[in-house]
């Protein structure tokens, strides 16, 4: 139903974060590479929202979510509580492994291409 909103809203975050950060903070690789958050939590949401609209449970009329509609509003904050929270903490933490090893491979980078002492 609506779980799709917490990855948007991360994502939306994310973004906003990124633009209103100083350069000098950039040196932080997590800072650094938060646009890739960004577009891991847009694309999850995109996917997400199209399979909600394909099996009905977003339409296009107010107020698009068919459990706002139907009354169901409990049952779609715990699943956005539920579903839509683990969605964006796991995200959150495949994004964190590939800055991890991005990092590594840039210092194993850098240090391969170091000039050598005579």
């Amino acid at each position: 139903m609506a779980c799709v909103t917490v990855p948007l809203a991360t994502a939306i975050v994310a973004s906003a974060a990124k633009k209103a950060l100083p350069e000098s903070t950039h040196k932080n690789p997590f800072v650094a590479k938060l646009g890739w958050l960004g577009k891991m939590m847009f694309g999850g949401s995109f996917l997400l929202a199209i399979e909600h609209v394909y099996h009905g449970e977003i339409i296009f009329t107010p107020p698009f979510l068919t459990a706002v509609k139907n009354g169901e509003t409990a049952d779609m904050l715990h699943e956005m509580a539920t579903r839509g929270a683990a969605m964006a903490v796991l995200l959150g933490v495949v994004w964190i492994g590939m800055v991890v090893v991005s990092n590594m491979l840039e210092k194993a980078d850098a240090k391969r291409m170091a000039p050598q002492g005579l």
